[in-house]
């Protein structure tokens, strides 16, 4: 048995009104879309088809936006703010939960939606609270049907795609399987819609800076907002807590059996050996950092490849504003992540602090109730 995230994207879900309905929409200006019912019905029969096999899915599903938008006779393109992208979100999600049920019904499948903000990953109780629910749901034999929350999120807390929404959703469900569909065949060597010669990259190993180059980031559409380049981000994150994670086309529904089955679909990518514990994870993929702690490159062979704390003499320079107990970015002098962690000390401590011995801090501070800026127990390494 495995548990599965699988997530579909707006491409898949949506298509162009029938020749009749658009020329009633073109009179209006618009570019009538509607929810594709074969698609999503041809998916749903690849789901039940996994439950029977006795293995757990839990759904992370987009368009709602798009539905809400085809419902009212918008382009997508044309919504203007924030508010009009929250208004086509509240009227296609019961559109969009209305066709997965009924899809569903036919497998006596039943279905639960839960609609998520980033605010529910970065609070640690919320977060929990997902897991449990999630759990619950799997074991009643639920199908859950995870969208973001648009209708309540704001720019400041929006995941921006759902790649990264089932990331996390996997990490926190604890899944052995995350299943990215897309429109086509995996990552490929160059952009396969503009390059004759590209070829599927069937196995990756080692999601470093080139393999995030090869993803090559499309510009925002119509319908949907990801991209290779967010989709490879998504299994960045997920095989590094320990999940494998296949990208593949999902215009074939038959790639998802083949995928969990283990036949060598689209591309795989290879989850990393060392799992981080439940509390690592949180730090690491949940929670929003508070701000940025650059540091030189003896504080990050130190913290890298020997396991030690974050002392104030490693620090370089401080961004943001954040109070001791935040989370908090750890970054080398080029800007890439190192690490994140809890902070013992406030940023306008640190600035005072920075690059001084720990036995300092008391005098320049006038107490000292840590050494460690950072302690090793509440900090996560994110690269080798």
């Amino acid at each position: 048995m495995k548990r599965i995230v699988l997530k579909i994207g707006t491409r898949l879900l949506v298509k162009q009104a029938g020749a009749e309905e658009q020329s009633r929409a073109n009179d209006r200006g618009a570019e009538k879309l509607s929810i594709d019912r074969e698609s999503v019905s041809a998916i749903v029969k690849q789901i039940a088809g996994l439950k029977n096999s006795g293995n757990e899915v839990i759904l992370v599903s987009s368009g709602a936006i798009a539905c809400g938008a085809g419902f009212l006779d918008i382009r997508k393109t044309k919504i203007k703010n924030l508010m009009e992208k929250q208004a086509c979100s509240a009227i296609g999600q019961p559109i969009l939960m209305k066709v997965y049920s009924e899809s569903f019904e036919k497998y006596n499948v039943p279905v639960a939606q839960l609609l998520l903000t980033r605010d529910d990953f970065e609070d640690r109780g919320r977060y929990i609270n997902i897991r449990n629910t999630i759990l619950t749901l799997l074991n009643k034999g639920v199908v859950p049907v995870i969208n973001e929350n648009d209708t309540v999120s704001t720019e400041e807390i929006r995941f921006g795609d759902n790649d990264m929404l089932a990331a996390l959703v996997a990490i926190k469900s604890e899944a052995d399987l995350l299943v990215i569909l897309t429109d086509v065949e995996g990552l490929c060597s160059s952009d396969p819609r503009t390059g004759k010669n590209a070829e599927c990259i069937r196995c990756v190993t080692d999601i470093d800076g080139i393999m995030e180059k090869v993803a090559i980031k499309r510009a925002e559409c119509d319908i949907s907002t990801g991209g290779m380049f967010s989709k490879v981000q998504a299994a960045k994150i997920a095989t590094a807590a320990g999940i494998e994670t296949i990208i593949t086309d999902g215009r074939n529904p038959d790639n998802i059996s083949e995928a969990v089955s283990g036949r060598q679909i689209g591309t795989r990518f290879v989850p990393s050996e060392t799992v981080m514990e439940s509390r690592k994870k949180w730090l690491a993929y949940g929670a929003k950092a508070g701000g940025k702690i650059c540091i030189d490159d003896g504080a990050v062979g130190a913290i890298v490849r020997n396991g030690k704390s974050l002392l104030a003499s490693g620090i370089t320079s401080v961004e943001g504003n954040f109070d001791m107990g935040d989370v908090v970015r750890i970054t080398d002098a080029s800007g890439r992540d190192v690490a994140r962690g809890l902070t013992h000390f406030s940023s306008s401590e640190i600035e005072k602090i920075k690059g001084r011995k720990s036995s300092e801090i008391v005098e320049i501070l006038g107490k000292c109730d840590f050494d460690e800026v950072v302690h090793r127990d509440n900090l996560v390494v994110l690269w080798k």
